[in-house]
């Protein structure tokens, strides 16, 4: 005689028997939504804009988390599992471990492989490669309804969101409760000491030897030494805050931009381009030219090579990319400064 099946045991079941169309579409915008937010969140540095990329980047990685096992369900109906289709399911999971792994844990600096958050960006750079192959291959018509925007679904999306905000916060408070979140800025960088900053590099770019190091830095067409510059230097307090998931507070001796380039100049730019002997090159906003330093000291040292030596850019309230290292040249320029990469492609 069998064992009747009570009902409540078939509840489960039948929700994810609903698994379809409107899982691959909630997976598609939770996705983009997230490369989106992560995005925001690697550029920019402000207090309030970088915790709210920082919270929404947290709340849709959860979403798609709690999507995995309608996914399942879908992955099982199709008549064969593609090896693309598995290559970006791997991205996406190992993305979405490292990036709780940097956040409860933070990167090891010392320990020279990859950080977690590298393996973040990297999982996510992957993944904007395969999803597009993927959905032209899969791509399928009407994949989203208007009965999609109806009340009841609109209700679901509202609990779904909820809920994924609610786990947010409960993780959010385990953080808090183990110390880490106290070590944590707005951007999700962990703290470590001025003195273990390691010497990090944007992509493609390299630490230049000692014979292509710029002893003299070329200001709107004037030459000023490294010396001058050291000479006429004053304390700039700053947090250096890198994308690779980890950030310091440090004393830095140095020059404005807006006390080395001739008022006339200033009056006519739209914006400042520095750029590193490694071809290596930031555009900033011409107001910006204040708050902008040339700096030959860190806590007080002479620039170790890694560090930028012998005279690096520092910009606070920017993220570590934008701090050009080895400083060779500071231009004016008739364009403004969104005239540039997001990001360097260097």
């Amino acid at each position: 005689m069998s064992t009747p099946v009570r009902p409540h045991a078939l509840a489960p079941r039948r929700v994810l028997r609903r698994a379809g169309r409107r899982t691959n579409a909630g997976l598609l915008l939770l996705l983009l939504g997230s490369l989106a937010t992560g995005g925001l969140a690697f550029a920019t540095a402000g207090l309030v804009t970088a915790r709210a990329a920082a919270v929404a980047h947290g709340v849709l990685g959860l979403g798609l988390l709690a999507l995995v096992p309608w996914k399942v369900v879908v992955v099982r109906r199709a008549p064969r599992v593609t090896p693309l289709g598995l290559a970006l399911a791997l991205l996406v999971v190992t993305c979405v471990v490292a990036g709780v792994v940097e956040v409860l844990v933070g990167p090891d600096v010392r320990g020279g492989a990859l950080t977690p958050i590298q393996v973040h960006v990297g999982s996510a750079v992957g993944i904007v490669a395969l999803l597009a192959t993927h959905v032209v291959r899969h791509w399928r018509p009407r994949l989203v309804r208007r009965t999609d925007a109806g009340r009841r679904q609109l209700l679901r999306t509202a609990a779904f969101t909820a809920a994924a905000a609610g786990t947010f916060v409960a993780l959010d408070g385990v953080t808090v409760a183990s110390g880490a979140a106290e070590r944590r800025t707005a951007t999700g960088s962990h703290r470590i000491p001025a003195a273990d900053v390691p010497a990090t590099i944007w992509l493609l770019d390299r630490v230049p030897g000692a014979a292509e190091q710029a002893q003299e830095v070329t200001i709107a067409g004037v030459g000023v030494t490294a010396a001058d510059l050291d000479a006429r230097g004053g304390p700039v307090r700053a947090r250096l805050d890198c994308t690779t998931g980890w950030y310091a507070d440090a004393t830095w001796t140095g020059v404005a931009l807006a006390d080395l380039l001739p008022a006339s100049a200033l009056a006519e730019a739209r914006s400042l381009v520095v750029t590193s002997v490694t071809g290596y090159r930031r555009r900033f906003d011409v107001d910006a030219a204040g708050a902008l330093f040339l700096c030959t000291r860190v806590e007080g040292a002479r620039l170790s090579a890694g560090y930028g030596a012998p005279v690096r850019l520092v910009a606070p309230g920017h993220r570590g990319f934008w701090w050009v290292k080895w400083v060779a040249s500071v231009e004016t320029s008739a364009l403004p400064a969104s005239a540039q990469s997001p990001f360097p492609l260097q």
